[in-house]
């Protein structure tokens, strides 16, 4: 019995995709950040904003209380604001807790000295990467994960990781953003119209210059967060430009998986009925 090649393509993409959204997200960073794991930006002292930023995650200050820029122009979707609140509360003593822990991986090489995203260092593969004091991204950074979505990346820099004016971090190769964290001793500063991605844990401030982005990402820093006219989002399957568009989340992912398969199933009859009736009467 053969199954017509258009109808076992459109069966194949009804099962790739609820099984593409149940691999999406491996939760490592989830059990690493507790708390601090739904915060889109999240500082000690102050979170300040200019311009009409969308941050797609929660916001909080702890145990600072100050958060300015929101409501206008600043918009905040699939979250709320936290001001020293519980859950901001938990959630810097758990980035504090994932900052000290990340820091003791055992690095993999040394890239001292080294820009990111130039020549050969335009490409990485998974591992844990350190610059004894500061970091430059200067282009397009691509993390190959190798075809494996827990491929992790991390990056241990002395002080200060700066980013050039359209540069830009892309996992690809079956890398998921969840794994990449980027931890600085001191301060982190995206430059303009830079799409950057992955949890970056700062020791003190995190700077974002005009319409630089956290494509898919937190920004999760001891002191400070700045923000000028910004895209950041803690969910890459959100789309940034329409923080509204829903997709199921990960709670709800076994039932919608539930509910694909039995759609599946009567897909996989409806196609095989036809064939099975073709066959018979020929």
């Amino acid at each position: 019995m053969l199954v017509p090649a258009r109808r076992t393509s459109c069966l194949l993409a009804a099962i790739a995709f609820p099984a593409a959204l149940l691999c999406a997200s491996p939760g490592w960073a989830a059990a690493i950040l507790g708390n601090a794991d739904t915060f889109a930006v999240l500082a000690g002292a102050t979170v300040t904003n200019t311009g009409s930023s969308v941050i797609t995650g929660e916001v909080g200050v702890s145990p600072g209380t100050s958060v300015t820029g929101f409501y206008p122009p600043g918009t905040v979707n699939g979250g709320t604001v936290h001001l020293n609140d519980g859950l901001a509360i938990g959630a810097a003593a758990d980035a504090l807790s994932a900052y000290t822990s990340l820091w003791g991986s055992a690095v993999t090489q040394n890239l001292t000295g080294s820009d990111l995203g130039v020549g050969i260092l335009a490409s990485l593969t998974p591992g844990v990467y350190k610059f004894d004091t500061t970091a430059q991204l200067t282009g397009a950074l691509t993390l190959d994960g190798g075809g494996d979505p827990l491929a992790k990346f991390i990056f241990l820099i002395g002080s200060a990781l700066t980013t050039s004016s359209g540069s830009s971090v892309l996992p690809a190769n079956g890398a998921f953003f969840d794994n990449v964290f980027w931890l600085t001793g001191t301060s982190a500063t995206l430059g303009a119209g830079s799409a950057f991605s992955g949890t970056i844990l700062s020791g003190s401030s995190i700077t974002f210059d005009d319409g630089a982005s956290l494509v898919c990402g937190r920004a999760l820093a001891q002191a400070s967060v700045t923000m000028i006219d910004n895209r950041i989002a803690t969910d890459c399957r959100r789309a940034l430009d329409d923080p509204s568009s829903d997709v199921p989340e990960p709670a709800s992912l076994p039932v919608f998986a539930l509910g694909a398969a039995v759609l599946i199933g009567m897909m996989w009859r409806r196609l095989v009925a036809p064939a099975a009736s073709a066959t018979s009467l020929s």
